[in-house]
């Protein structure tokens, strides 16, 4: 379904990505607390080429590195853009949010994350920004804090304008629900979230609505699917959720007791792999309800819903999980894990089914001696995180900077 465009080398551990919503940009947050934003090459055709040939997939587009920074003391946890994808919202281990444009990365505003009962920091887990108005913030004591982002948070102290605690165990996904046909907004007022065993639903206006039984395994990852058929009492619409053991349930939209089916995704005699991050393949794309699971093996696997199997797999490493998936706005696949982040396009093998070829194009390496920090102490940073699943438990120690202009090198 998908070949390898590029891979690019991060100076550090890869803890989250984040896509741009409007343009073909592509942001990191790091272990060593580095945040760094990358602009892909455009799909636009090159004039001297075939008019069907674009800069991306012959070899000739560059990816820029846009701005690099030491954005935190810890480890940047997570990143996330506004929804016109003017602003960039990061949040790290030192206890901090961080608002910068997107553009250039400088910190507009920061705001200090509530502390925990005992006064240490509580890390946070998830960044969202839900609506221009509401950005939401999950951490690992399980708090569930939403921001009035129209207030000018010119101090650290800000407070949140509501705290939820909707799960007992820290919250490992957040995915909103789509806004109603009686919306005026079009945003979204609602949102899935899950943390340890348990799934739950929470209002902007409400709070908690409801949260599932418990599912006697760990949930990790969540995605919406709408579109589907309409039978019966279903609606079409779906979430689906990975669970640490493989296995990927479809829970219909607004019945939350329970889960209604079951998808096996990575079960067999080595053991289960964790599904790490789901995301919705486009429609735009052509291929019909599927969606993308990286898991904690490395794999990336393309799971048809309605046959309800795995039709096709790809590699992004052979030994560190996906911790980041997503979509580009020009339809290609973004996958991040370990200390690379990999592009793929849609494969251009003729086949129009779900082959999968490609190979590994690994970017040279380059001087970053204008950065101000040293990676060398990222590991023991890492160490201290003691909230972290098992996709994060890394061995490794940093090595060599990214280049700031990385080109497609496919010769």
């Amino acid at each position: 379904m998908f070949d390898t465009v590029c891979t690019l080398p991060l100076s550090s551990d890869l803890f989250t990505q984040a896509i741009h919503p409007k343009e073909p940009v592509v942001s990191v947050g790091l272990a060593a607390g580095h945040v760094q934003t990358f602009r892909l090459p455009s799909e636009e055709s090159d004039s001297d080429d075939d008019a069907s040939t674009s800069s991306s997939r012959n070899g000739k587009g560059h990816i820029d590195t846009m701005w690099r920074t030491r954005r935190h003391k810890g480890s940047c946890r997570c990143l996330a853009f506004s929804v016109d994808g003017e602003m960039l919202y990061s949040a790290g281990t030192d206890g901090l949010v961080k608002m910068a444009k997107a553009e250039s990365g400088q910190v507009e505003n920061k705001i200090a994350i509530p502390l925990e009962k005992n006064g240490s920091i509580d890390a946070p887990t998830v960044i969202h920004a839900l609506s221009p108005q509401t950005l939401l913030l999950a951490t690992d004591s399980s708090a569930l804090h939403l921001y009035d982002l129209r207030i000018p948070y010119s101090k650290v102290s800000a407070r949140p304008e509501q705290s939820h605690h909707p799960h007992d165990d820290y919250i490992s996904s957040l995915t909103p629900l789509p806004a109603s046909d009686t919306s005026t907004s079009g945003f979204s007022k609602q949102w899935v979230t899950t943390g340890g065993t348990t799934l739950a639903v929470t209002d902007l206006r409400r709070g908690v609505l409801v949260r599932s039984e418990d599912q006697e395994e760990e949930l990790v990852s969540t995605a919406f699917i709408g579109g589907l058929a309409s039978s019966g009492t279903s609606r079409g619409e779906k979430v689906a959720v990975g669970g640490s053991n493989g296995v990927i349930t479809l829970w219909e939209k607004g019945a939350w007791d329970d889960q209604d089916e079951r998808i096996y995704v990575q079960r067999d005699a080595g053991g289960a792999e964790a599904i790490e991050t789901l995301v919705t393949v486009p429609d735009e794309l052509g291929r019909g309800k599927i969606l993308a699971a990286g898991l904690g093996n490395g794999l990336i696997k393309f799971v048809r819903i309605g046959q309800n199997k795995v039709s096709s797999e790809i590699v992004h490493d052979e030994t560190e999980g996906v911790v980041g998936l997503g979509f580009d706005v020009e339809g290609r696949l973004v996958s991040g894990g370990g200390q690379i982040v990999k592009v793929w396009h849609e494969a251009v093998n003729g086949s129009g089914g779900d082959n999968l070829a490609g190979g590994k194009h690994m970017m040279g390496d380059s001087d970053d001696s204008g950065d101000d920090s040293d990676d060398s102490d990222a590991e023991e940073r890492r160490n201290t995180n003691t909230n972290e699943r098992k996709k994060r438990k890394k061995g490794k120690s940093g090595r060599g900077t990214g280049p700031d202009v990385i080109a497609f090198d496919m010769d």
